[in-house]
This record gives C-alpha cells, structure tokens and sequence, in this order.
C-alpha cells in the first residue's frame, strides 16, 4: 500500500466571473487519488476538518480508492488555496492555512506503526513549509527511513516559493528530507528555486550525490528525466510528453507523482531492493506511464487524473 501524508485541502478555481469553484485539491490529496484512479492501494495520513469542506475532502478520497483509516478528524477549518490561471504562465496560489486542519497534523496524531502492507510513503508540498505539520512528516519520513526493512519514501517539494520566508533555511530542511528518500521527484520549476542556474542534469546529479536511489524531474512538455544511481555509475533515461489540448497544468505533477509510484507498485518494483534493480527500459516505461497520465490531466479542468484504462489506451 502507497501512503501519502502532508495537506488536503479546497482549490478555489476561477468560475464565472469573479466567482471561485471550492475543488478538492492539495497536492498529496491528489497524488493520491491519481493513485487511486490507477488501481494501485493507496491510503491517506493527515489531518482533515470535520467542517463541510472537510466533509467534501473526505469523500473525495474515498470515492477515489483512498483509504482514510489514518486519517485524524479535528474542529479547525479546512485549508483553502485561491488559484489565479493565465494562459502559458504556472497557475498562481494564495493559500489561507492559519490554524487550519491539516496544519495542524502533529506528532500524537502518528500511528505508533504503519500497516504492514505499507510498501511506500510520500510526502512533501506546502506541508512542508508549516508547523507543527512539516516536523511530524519528517519525524515520521526519519523513522520509516531508518528501518531497514521500512517502505520506499518518496518526496515531491512541489515548491510554492510565496510560502517560503527563508530560501536558505527552506533548501537545508529540503537537503534533509531529501537524503531520507529513495526517489526524489522534482520539477524543473522546482530547481530553478532550489538550484538555479544549475540545470535538470546537475540538479539530478546533486540529489543523487544526497542518497537517493533514484531523482526523477518533470519537464513540461519536454517530458521528464531520470537517474538512477547502481553499480558502475548513474543512468539517465528521458521519456516523452503525448500531445494533447492544453486546458491548464493543475495537478499535473502531482498525476505524474501518484502515476509514477503506481506503475512501481502494480509492476512489482515498489521494494527499496526491486528499485535498485529496475532496468533501464522498466524505468522508460514507468516515466512514460506516468507522462501519459499528466498528459491527459493538462487536457482537462482541474486535476482530474485518469483511469489506468485511460492513460493505456492513449
């Protein structure tokens, strides 16, 4: 089972007008229900409000294949994050967290263990950048990476630089999450905040350099990247976009996320020991899985990721 930890929250999208449609969104959440729609167990681990908003998450999850046996329900309100679209520019968000439900996720609301059958956990997003949530994750993300027989991590910063008061201390923690995961997923727009000037390929190299099996980067329609670290030396493999209508990027890169890790689990290399194995046209397909999925995410409203008949039809 896949566990996806961090926010939930509502994504207030552009209606008619100046009017906002209240969407379930948070990039976790997403990822999740991507994973969900793919046929892969996934579970949710968080925090989510008992108010109505709380109460829409809560279903979405569920309708979606997402367990919410870990899930803690608490009387804050829910997260609400206002997106602005412009057509060719990255959505733009203005997120109202203060006191909020998933924000709150804190360390007594851990389980003392995970479910046996868990083989992978993933975190990251604006959980990240908040407290007390973002130390729970990483008290949660050390313990499992310290277990030797513990699932694979793997961590998306999806970075919203608005949210990030201290570059310099952002990109230390974010340096420390990173070297206790096995997969590191992290778009291009991402490195241009963390590393700029370094480029997909340096960047790469710098996070494998950090302990990570395998750093993986999304970029747009270029595709996406990645490179596994094994014996005799890192290798790169690139995957290609499919070309589809263009609505809006929302939740494309959490589908490619939650799509990526489903392929690895529905294919039998969700092990920390299968990762370090995987071949090189295992991880071209998984990359290519994962960029049909977001593909297909881009040429909808919102983040509606695909069913696993969909992205094997395209």
């Amino acid at each position: 089972m896949i566990i996806a930890c961090g926010e939930a929250l509502i994504d207030m999208v552009p209606g008619r007008g100046e009017g906002f449609l209240p969407i379930p969104g948070g990039s976790p959440c997403n990822t999740a229900v991507a994973a969900g729609r793919l046929g892969a167990p996934v579970a949710f681990l968080g925090r989510l409000s008992t108010d109505f908003f709380g109460v829409i998450l809560a279903g979405h999850l569920e309708r979606n294949g997402v367990n919410t046996d870990l899930v803690v329900r608490s009387a804050e309100n829910s997260t609400l994050a206002f997106v602005r679209l412009e057509k060719g520019k990255e959505p733009e968000y203005v997120f109202y967290t203060e006191g909020a439900a998933d924000r709150s996720f804190c360390e007594a609301d851990l389980p003392p263990a995970l479910p046996p059958d868990t083989d992978c956990v993933f975190f990251g997003s604006i959980a990240m950048t908040m407290e007390p949530v973002a130390s729970t994750i990483e008290k949660l993300i050390r313990r499992e990476h310290s277990n030797p027989k513990g699932p694979v991590i793997s961590f998306d910063p999806n970075v919203r630089p608005f949210m990030i008061r201290d570059r310099e201390a952002y990109v230390r923690r974010f340096e420390g999450w990173t070297a206790s995961a096995h997969i590191a997923k992290i778009s291009a727009a991402d490195f241009d905040f963390i590393y700029p000037g370094l480029g997909p390929e340096k960047s790469l190299a710098k996070i494998l350099s950090m302990g990570p099996r395998l750093a993986v980067t999304t970029l747009g329609n270029e595709g996406a990247m990645a490179l596994l670290a094994r014996d005799g030396g890192p290798l790169l493999v690139r995957a290609p976009v499919v070309d589809l209508p263009l609505v809006d990027t929302i939740g494309a890169g959490d589908t490619f996320h939650g799509a990526f890790l489903s392929w690895l689990h529905l294919n039998g290399k969700m092990s920390r020991d299968a990762l370090a194995d995987i071949s090189e046209k295992e991880l071209y397909d998984a990359l290519y899985f994962a960029n049909r999925a977001a593909s297909i995410v881009c040429s909808r409203r919102g983040a509606e990721p695909p069913t696993r008949a969909e992205v094997e039809a395209l």
